[in-house]
C-alpha cells in the first residue's frame, strides 16, 4: 500500500488535490506542438482525478490574432477536452499583476531600468535566451535617464527543482539570466510575473507544459518565493520541431490540427508522448475513455524536443 506522500503510477505524490492547466497564447490556431502540451496536461490531470483548466495567455495584445482564442477553445472542445472552470484571460487581469509588482517593489526586490534592448544587446554577454542584462541600472538610474522597464533583482545562488519528466534541474539564475524584466517598456507585465500570479490565483498544483519553458521555471520559482506563493510541481514535455529543427510555431509546418477529424492528431501526439498505442477503431469519446487509465507520465521521453511526424 502506498503512503499518502508516495508517488502513484502517474508520478504525482498524494495528499493534495490535483489542479492542472493548459495555457495557450492566441497567436494562431492550435497546431500539433500545442496539442501535445494539451494532451499531456489533460491526461495527467484526469489520470490523477484532478481539475483541468484553460487559461488564455493574451497579455501581449500586439501578438494576438483576432478570433484565435475562440478558435482554440472550439478546437479543444472538438478534440474531447473538457475544462472544469471558466476560462481566464490574462488581458483582463492587469490589476493583479500590478499589485504583485507593487508588492515586490515594497520588498525592494525590483528596480527601474532605463536601458533599451539595443543597449542591452551591445553591453550584455551572450546567454541561453539572448543577451544578458549587465546590471547597468542596478545601483540606480544614471543622471538624465528615464525608467523604461522594471527589473527583478535576481539573487545569487543555485536554484534546483525536480522535473517529473526531465529530472533534476539546476540553474544559477543570476548568471544564466540576470536581472529579468517584470514590466516592459510598453507597460505590459512580463510573462514570468503573470504566469506566477495566475497559477497561484487558480490554485495550480501541477504544471505540465512544453520544454521551451524549462529555462523559465527557475525565474518563476524565484518570484513564487518572493511573493510567498506555493510552488507547483513541474513536468516539461518534449517540444515538437519540424524536420529542419524549427519550433512548429515558427515553421511553415505548423499547420492547424483538423477539428473535423481529431483522431490522427491525437494519435500523433500520444505517440510522441511515448504512450502505449491506442486501439485502431476508437472514436473521439472512446479515445479519452481508453487513454486516461492508460496514461503513464514515466513513459514520456526525457528529452527536450521531438521531431514532428511526416
Amino acid at each position: 500500500m502506498r503512503g499518502p506522500a508516495d508517488p502513484g503510477p502517474t508520478g504525482v505524490a498524494g495528499g493534495t488535490a490535483y489542479r492542472g492547466r493548459f495555457a495557450p497564447s492566441p497567436t494562431g490556431p492550435l497546431h500539433l506542438g500545442s496539442l501535445l502540451a494539451a494532451v499531456a496536461s489533460y491526461a495527467d490531470a484526469r489520470a490523477n482525478r484532478g481539475i483541468w483548466l484553460v487559461r488564455m495567455e493574451d497579455l501581449d495584445r500586439t501578438r494576438e490574432i483576432p478570433g484565435a482564442a475562440d478558435l482554440i477553445l472550439r478546437t479543444l472542445s472538438a478534440f474531447g477536452f473538457e475544462w472544469d472552470e471558466g476560462v481566464i484571460h490574462q488581458s483582463r487581469r492587469t490589476d493583479a499583476y500590478r499589485d504583485a509588482l507593487d508588492t515586490l517593489k515594497a520588498l525592494e526586490l525590483t528596480y527601474p531600468c532605463g536601458c533599451s534592448r539595443a543597449e542591452v544587446a551591445r553591453a550584455g554577454r551572450s546567454g541561453p535566451e539572448g543577451p544578458l542584462y549587465p546590471g547597468t541600472c542596478r545601483a540606480g538610474l544614471a543622471p538624465g535617464r528615464r525608467p523604461r522597464t522594471e527589473r527583478f533583482r535576481t539573487p545569487p545562488g543555485r536554484l534546483a527543482f525536480e522535473d517529473r519528466i526531465q529530472g533534476k534541474q539546476e540553474q544559477m539564475v543570476d548568471e544564466a539570466v540576470g536581472d529579468f524584466v517584470l514590466r516592459r517598456a510598453d507597460g505590459i507585465h512580463a510573462y514570468q510575473l503573470a504566469v506566477v500570479v495566475d497559477d497561484a490565483r487558480q490554485g495550480i498544483t501541477q504544471v505540465v507544459r512544453g520544454a521551451d519553458l524549462l529555462l523559465s521555471t527557475p525565474r518563476q520559482i524565484l518570484l513564487q518565493r518572493a511573493l510567498g506563493l506555493a510552488q507547483p510541481g513541474y513536468a516539461h514535455v518534449p517540444l515538437v520541431l519540424d524536420t529542419q529543427g524549427r519550433k512548429l510555431s515558427k515553421s511553415l509546418a505548423a499547420a492547424p490540427v483538423d477539428a473535423r477529424d481529431p483522431l490522427p492528431a491525437l494519435r500523433a501526439a500520444w505517440t510522441l508522448l511515448g504512450q502505449t498505442p491506442p486501439p485502431a477503431d476508437l472514436h473521439i469519446d472512446a479515445f479519452w475513455t481508453w487513454a486516461i487509465p492508460a496514461w503513464r507520465i514515466a513513459r514520456i521521453p526525457s528529452r527536450t524536443s521531438a521531431t514532428c511526424p511526416a
